[in-house]
């Protein structure tokens, strides 16, 4: 798998109110820049929760997800950017 990489990696909001939807990326990759496992949020443009997940410390997930779909996390360690995924 090779990702295409749609933007700036930049720390995720802390709360629902200042989530990001990535430029509408359908794909995001989150990554852990800490020490310590931190929760990882998908809610909806009119803040209603899809779900949660830890991401432990120095991983990496990719969240597929729908353009309007909002990632925010518990602590701004949690890095994020929109990514294509290719094969």
């Amino acid at each position: 798998m090779k990702l295409l990489v749609l933007g700036s990696e930049a720390a995720c909001g802390t709360s629902s109110t200042n989530g990001s939807n990535f430029s509408s990326s359908t794909a995001v990759r989150v990554h852990n820049s800490g020490s310590t496992a931190r929760l990882v949020s998908v809610e909806t443009s009119g803040a209603s929760l899809i779900g949660t997940f830890t991401l432990g410390a120095g991983a990496t997930e990719i969240i597929s997800k729908d353009p309007t779909d909002e990632v925010f996390a518990a602590h701004a360690e949690i890095l994020g950017v929109g990514v294509g995924i290719i094969g």
